[in-house]
């Protein structure tokens, strides 16, 4: 499971991004630049995006709204990180289905969701398994498995019979074409 954190180039990114690290989920980082972010976004096909508003709101606001909307992108959820007071109003009119999260909050909620992730891939793995196990059953109660091969008689073994190749048409019965003919009306030089 992988999570694009969106964040511009800080000193308090790395620890931002460690802090998420902690949770088991794979972090993308990069900063709200087009078309970087984009580009990485529709490679890895994240999960979650984290858009943090520290630098730049308005940007980062954008920046959300458009990968919100963006076909590639509008299945992931979306966390908002540290957005300022005065923009909480516009943010959440824009961005209706994106939760306001603190670094802590989002590493427990993707901590959950990495658990859940890990359970239902043991349980497809198991599942698999069984799966195989029938099909091996069934296949040994048919007798396709462990039935002794029937012995080859004894003796000379018999050659393949050869293929002669096959018999060209004859051409005494084909029709000739005759060349087109030529039009009474020759055309005009200009």
């Amino acid at each position: 499971m992988s999570v694009l954190y969106l964040h511009f180039e800080s000193p308090e990114r790395n620890g931002r991004v460690q802090k998420l690290n902690r949770s088991g989920a794979h972090i993308l980082v990069t900063e709200p630049r087009w078309p970087g972010f984009f580009e990485l976004a529709k490679k890895e096909k994240p999960y979650a995006i984290a858009m943090d508003f520290s630098y730049a709101p308005s940007h980062a606001l954008e920046t959300a709204d458009y990968l919100a909307k963006a076909r590639e992108t509008r299945e992931a959820y979306f966390y908002l990180l540290h957005v300022p007071g005065d923009r909480l109003d516009i943010v959440r009119k824009r961005l209706p289905n994106a939760s306001l999260v603190t670094e802590e909050e989002l590493a427990k909620v993707l901590e959950q969701k990495e658990k859940e992730a890990r359970a239902r891939a043991l349980e497809k793995k198991e599942a698999a398994a069984l799966a195989r196990k029938n099909a091996r059953a069934k296949k040994a109660a048919a007798g396709m498995i462990g039935a002794p091969k029937p012995e080859k008689p004894a003796g000379k073994p018999k050659k393949p019979a050869s293929k002669a190749p096959p018999k060209k048409a004859s051409r005494k019965g084909a029709v000739k074409k005759s060349p087109a003919k030529k039009s009474a009306h020759p055309k005009k030089k200009k």
